[in-house]
């Protein structure tokens, strides 16, 4: 987007296939674009239809002293029914580590995983499905999707033991249902659910990798750079999807580098700098949280 600001002399728009329109220079602007990619204004680019975050509501998720040897250090905090837990601070401060120690992906040395009242402390990402905790890697290429796959079997992946039947054969008829419904719901563009998943586009590579995670039945959803490599429109849909999670009681708890994403997602946001949690920004009434707040924690100038 900055290169077309930069470079542009004119800017034409697609969406969904079809030609929006074209802007010349001294018309372009974020407003403008954003909202003919996305079909409606930047002011409601970020969706929040849920309701704010109350530290009363019952507690899902609770990290307690959360460790791992070399760089995250002692991490607690609690993730609330219904709530958009954000989790930011610069590259490096730790984020990432902190949730792959509670998903089980890397050994931790110290703290506990509790889910609605019960220790599960997960030693695997199978023990943390198996519990209902789901991890949305940030490198989805890499350590998320099979690429050489189709849409049908990224999509059922977690689910298989569902399909199996007559000793262990898998039922493709409930596969081809399940990924239609995904594809459905999640408005994944592909002519077809056979079509291989490293045929599409990144944003639609994104819902699909989202939709397996959905098809788990988590009470929890970590989410690492959710929109990171989509385009703006998938980006608002993700946003849509983060919302209505929320909104059916999910504690979500959503890493992101871009801070105007995380102030316009997230209830309250956890900074975390050198493996540690710095502080908790969030909203007062009728004012949002500044990214100064937030920028101030990470790079501990207030220190």
């Amino acid at each position: 987007m900055d290169e077309i600001y930069r470079l542009a002399d004119r800017c034409s728009v697609l969406r969904d296939g079809a030609y929006v329109g074209t802007l010349d220079k001294a018309e372009l602007s974020a407003q403008k674009l954003v909202s003919m990619m996305v079909g409606r204004d930047l002011s409601t680019f970020y969706t929040k239809d849920h309701v704010a975050h109350d530290d009363a509501r019952h507690v899902v998720l609770r990290v307690e002293g959360m460790s791992d040897g070399r760089l995250v250090r002692d991490c607690s905090f609690d993730v609330h029914e219904g709530e958009v837990l954000g989790l930011s601070g610069l590259v490096g401060s730790g984020r990432t580590e902190l949730a792959r120690l509670i998903y089980g992906a890397d050994p931790a040395t110290a703290g506990t995983v509790t889910l609605n009242g019960r220790e599960v402390t997960p030693r695997s990402p199978r023990e943390a499905l198996r519990h209902g905790i789901v991890y949305l890697t940030e490198d989805r290429k890499a350590l998320g999707l099979f690429l050489d796959m189709t849409i049908a079997q990224n999509i059922s992946t977690c689910v298989h033991e569902r399909d199996a039947h007559r000793g262990g054969f898998l039922n493709f008829r409930a596969q081809a249902e399940r990924a239609a419904r995904a594809i459905r719901e999640l408005g994944i563009k592909t002519p077809s659910a056979r079509l291989n998943t490293g045929a599409l586009s990144g944003g639609n590579q994104q819902k699909v990798l989202l939709a397996r995670l959905l098809e788990a039945q988590p009470a929890v959803v970590i989410l690492d750079e959710p929109t990171r490599g989509v385009d703006v429109g998938a980006k608002s849909e993700i946003y849509r999807l983060i919302d209505r999670l929320a909104r059916e009681g999910m504690a979500v708890v959503m890493i992101s580098s871009e801070l105007p994403e995380i102030i316009g997602v997230a209830d309250r946001v956890l900074v975390m700098r050198d493996g540690e949690i710095a502080g908790e920004v969030r909203a007062a009434p009728g004012k949002p949280v500044k990214q100064e707040e937030i920028m101030t924690l990470s790079t501990g100038a207030a220190a």
